[in-house]
């Protein structure tokens, strides 16, 4: 072999002689070195952190939350947890204790306070795009034994140090006693022995195994995983802490979903709707139930107390004698701020039904949506129409569409297409410009595209085509909320711009110290001019109808006609000036026909309208009036279907059906609706007996 040179390394060692290390070895043993003092160093910083945070000797009582109207100062309801009662672990079965942590900490008796598993699989699912809880149940105590509910750094640390403090004194066994007597649980319950009685009238040591779960179910979300407020969310929630039992081994017996006692109203009366509407804003920035229950939290609403008082007022008296069973929704907006005004959802109190938040077809309420989508493609207001009726379109399925009252004008624009809520011109507007074109104009203005975690403004199954938009969306016969009617309406008062609708303008501490309050977003939805169109338009409608309330005003009424059927099952008004924006809405709980109390049907422009011109006339009182914005004329005025008169004038013909007149058939819609539900659009299919009954009994709007 050639001779070559010898690293250190490579020559042999005589017996005795130790090899030394080579180069890497060195190296890595000094990184290692590094390394375990970086790691003894970092490990002496955090004990000393740890020891310099105070544990208390005693955690902090619970103070009520006061809520305040927008002038902050005047009350608007006070929120405090008042039933509380310690119980011993002992008290609590094991099926319940099992249960509780299968959902909040299923490694708390093998961590010393943080969980790392848990942390890491908190980030897992964050990248997936879900999100999931890191705190164990030491941490969770520690959080809402001792500290804020602020989501900053600082809070967290002292979270961290005071778990590990938590850990070293007290037992496993402790911790989770003094955990489940200071959990919020929702419906003002305090620790589990105010829960079970809350829930399921009975006490701890008497709960079930499944009872349990769905208290566990309640504590990451206590009001929207309550089965009273989301049976659905609240039934799934359970379904994935059963599994998760299951997996741990914690559970073996078949478990059946518990009857659930209904809500109590401890803030009884319209004020109710409106604290579990502030409760929940607060959850989605941070502020948990609990914190609201517990930590002495002052809360400035958007609410104004002369509106509000106006919206009860005006409701109440509108209702007052009408028969049992018929319902009322207003929620008022400040077109400038997105601040809700007044809102009524009902009168029962706390985790009752909102109507004012329950999606309902909207009817004639929706044509303004398709008059900006029509703006917004070029179609003017001035544009002519053919309005007569019946009239057979493609997407109808044979089936013909009446106006209401089977008034007839083929030869009408737009906006005398609004001001007399005629259905055939403004489907034959959606089949121009597309379904999908209103449905996003609708998104675009204030209507959210899900409801209860399902499409909105779509069919749904059992529909003619389940997922997609049919141009029946013109008629209204797609649900939307009060509040998001309301959204929408406030978007065309402040001249196309769109403003978070929201119920809180700040929250401070027991202490003072305010709470930082994210920006609310700005977002310009439609031209100024295509909004000013519109208002051109629907103001149009409020004067031909006299339902100005002292003020410039635009508005539309809507009737959702019961089934085949000459009664409606839903009637609106929605309207605004360029400071408030209101939707009403009259109904019942479960869709059926609706009538006052000397038997007439109820339509929007009867009791809704005269609602909507009370209370803003009411809210508005001592309010200098502003007015509306003057017609910009977007568009062409020539891209209507109607085909030119042959004679140079022509006088709209309003004419009643005959009484041997067929009546049209409804298309179904089946939204959780009976089988005999809504037909798409007001007043479609009308029998000559309701057109008579109208013109013989109806008051008009005033």
């Amino acid at each position: 072999m050639p001779n070559q040179p010898l690293n250190a390394d490579d020559v042999p060692h005589g017996p005795g002689r130790r090899r030394r290390p080579s180069r890497w070895r060195r190296t890595l043993i000094r990184l290692l070195v590094v390394l375990l003092l970086v790691c003894g160093a970092a490990a002496a910083g955090i004990e000393i952190y740890i020891r310099s945070v105070p544990l208390p000797a005693e955690s902090a009582k619970p103070q009520a939350s006061t809520l305040y109207y927008r002038d902050g100062h005047t009350i608007l309801a006070r929120v405090g947890t008042t039933d509380h009662s310690d119980v011993p672990l002992s008290a609590v079965p094991e099926a319940v204790r099992w249960a509780v942590l299968a959902a909040e900490d299923r490694d708390f008796y093998h961590h010393g306070g943080i969980s790392i598993r848990g942390v890491l699989r908190a980030v897992v699912a964050n990248v997936r795009g879900s999100r999931e809880g890191a705190s164990t149940v030491t941490q969770q105590y520690a959080r809402n034994a001792y500290l804020s509910q602020d989501v900053t750094v600082e809070r967290k640390a002292k979270e961290f140090a005071l778990a590990v403090q938590l850990e070293r004194k007290f037992t496993k066994d402790e911790i989770l006693e003094r955990y489940l007597n200071t959990i919020y649980f929702g419906r003002g319950a305090y620790g589990i022995a105010a829960a079970a009685y809350a829930y399921f009238g009975t006490t701890p040591s008497q709960l079930t195994a499944a009872q349990g779960t769905v208290l566990a179910a309640v504590i990451k979300d206590p009001y929207n995983f309550d089965p009273a407020n989301d049976r659905a969310a609240a039934r799934t929630r359970w379904d994935w802490i059963v599994q998760a039992q299951r997996e741990q081994g914690w559970l073996e017996q078949t478990l059946a979903y518990p009857a659930v006692n209904p809500a109590h109203a401890k803030d009884p009366g319209p004020n109710g709707p409106i604290i579990d509407r502030v409760e929940a804003e607060l959850a989605a920035l941070g502020i948990t139930p609990r914190a609201l229950h517990t930590r002495g939290l002052s809360v400035t609403t958007t609410l104004d107390a002369r509106a509000q008082q106006a919206a009860v007022t005006q409701v109440k008296k509108r209702l007052s004698g009408q028969p049992k069973g018929l319902l009322a929704a207003l929620v008022a907006v400040d077109p400038g701020t997105g601040g809700v005004r007044a809102y009524y959802g009902g009168n029962q109190g706390r985790g009752y039904f909102d109507n004012a938040s329950a999606p309902r077809p909207a009817a004639s309420t929706f044509k303004p949506i398709v008059l900006a989508a029509a703006l917004r493609n070029g179609i003017a207001y001035e544009s002519r129409w053919d309005g007569s009726s019946p009239r057979v379109f493609p997407g109808r399925l044979g089936v013909p569409l009446r106006n209401q009252k089977n008034l007839q004008c083929p030869f009408c624009t737009l906006e005398e297409s609004m001001v007399d809520s005629l259905n055939t011109p403004f489907y034959s507007v959606t089949e121009r410009i597309g379904a999908d074109t209103v449905r996003r104009m609708a998104n675009t203005l204030g209507v959210p595209r899900q409801y209860a975690n399902a499409p909105s403004l779509v069919d749904v199954k059992g529909d003619p085509a389940p997922g997609k938009t049919r141009p029946d969306i013109a008629l209204g016969r797609y649900p939307v909320a009060p509040a998001d009617i309301a959204s929408v309406y406030a978007t065309f008062a402040a001249n196309g711009v769109r403003r978070d609708r929201h119920f809180v303008d700040g929250v401070s501490t027991a202490s003072g110290e305010p709470l930082r309050m994210p920006k609310r977003r700005t977002v310009r939805a439609i031209d100024r001019d295509v909004a000013a169109d519109v208002s051109t338009v629907l103001s149009s409608v409020v004067r031909a109808h006299d339902l100005s309330p002292d003020h410039p005003a635009a508005g539309k009424t809507g009737s959702q006609q019961w089934g085949d059927t000459a009664d409606n099952q839903d009637a609106w008004m929605a309207g605004y000036t360029p400071e408030l924006a209101t939707a009403v809405w009259i109904g019942k709980a479960q869709p059926g026909p609706i009538r006052d109390a000397k038997g007439r049907r109820i339509e929007g422009e009867t009791m809704p309208a005269k609602l909507w011109k009370a209370f803003t006339s009411d809210a508005l009182q001592g309010t200098a009036p502003t007015a509306l914005p003057r017609p910009a004329h977007v568009g062409s005025p020539l891209a209507g279907d109607a085909q030119p008169p042959v004679v140079e004038e022509v006088e709209r013909k309003k004419q009643p059906p005959k009484e041997t007149e067929e009546r049209s058939e409804s298309l179904p819609a089946k939204r959780g609706l009976p089988s005999a539900g809504p037909s798409p659009s007001e007043g479609e299919g009308d029998a000559a007996a309701a057109a008579k009954e109208q013109a013989d009994s109806e008051e008009p709007a005033n």
